[in-house]
């Protein structure tokens, strides 16, 4: 069974101090405690503290001010949603902490752009499903619109209805045993049609982030394809290239020239 990694400590901690400024221990206008007396409530280094206060600030729950400290601008995040990711943990974490909400489902031949996605023939049926992305908690606009496209031997997966904060990857995973090995990733730039919009409670022709991943097992065969629709004020993205350090010389090597 896949077990959902467990979230990042400066994740946790962010998420108990967001609950403290909800809670009104910290209200609006008011200072938070510094980071060094934040290491010491929670134990934790400087770098996770400073990680944590880094996650409020992109909430719009709080802004920094060098000789000023920490102070609390908001009992209630933005709408917008960033993404940070680096690995596919992330994308785990993504959808733990939003809510998936599945309005439909049905086998539906795919059409050619899908089709073309999934590596697959034109008009073959695979379960398609229709929802929306809510931030889990918040009864706000919905993040995106999303559509996911499983392939035919998986059509009966379960658990998939409703609302969820498991990946419907991981429900293949868990009931078919088959195992992601990659996620390819396409993000382009459209505009809201207006049933998205619709759905969105947005206005239609608005600027929008269309992502598109394809979730391929370790045979490199797409099982599943899971399009999102972010109207441009709801989400954005970050990732994280690190270069890879040349290995270092061996001393038999550094022996041998000399």
């Amino acid at each position: 069974m896949a077990l959902i990694a467990p979230q990042p400590r400066y994740l946790q901690l962010a998420q108990t101090l967001i609950s403290e400024i909800e809670s009104g221990r910290y209200p609006v206008g008011a200072l938070m405690p510094t980071e060094f007396a934040l290491c010491e409530q929670f134990g934790a280094s400087r770098f996770t503290v400073r990680e944590a206060i880094k996650r409020l600030v992109e909430l719009g729950l709080v802004s920094r001010q060098a000789g000023v400290g920490t102070r609390v601008l908001s009992a209630q995040s933005r709408t917008a949603y960033r993404q940070v990711m680096q690995g596919l943990d992330d994308l785990q974490q993504y959808t733990a902490e939003t809510v998936l909400e599945i309005l439909d489902v049905e086998m539906a031949p795919l059409a050619e752009d899908i089709a073309a996605l999934a590596q697959a023939p034109v008009g073959q049926s695979w379960l398609h499903m229709r929802g929306l992305r809510h931030r889990e908690g918040e009864a706000e606009a919905p993040l995106c619109v999303t559509e996911i496209y499983i392939h035919p031997a998986f059509r009966a997966v379960r658990e998939v209805g409703g609302r969820s904060t498991v990946p419907v990857y991981v429900r293949l995973e868990e009931q078919f045993g088959e195992s992601v090995a990659e996620v390819q990733q396409q993000i382009r730039a459209v505009v809201l049609t207006p049933d998205q919009a619709e759905r969105l409670g947005a206005a239609p022709g608005a600027p929008a982030l269309w992502i598109c991943r394809l979730y391929l097992n370790r045979r490199a065969e797409v099982i599943e394809v899971a399009t999102s629709v972010h109207p441009a004020e709801r989400f954005s993205y970050s990732a994280v290239f690190r270069r890879e350090r040349p290995a270092a010389r061996s001393r038999q090597e550094e022996t041998d020239e000399a």
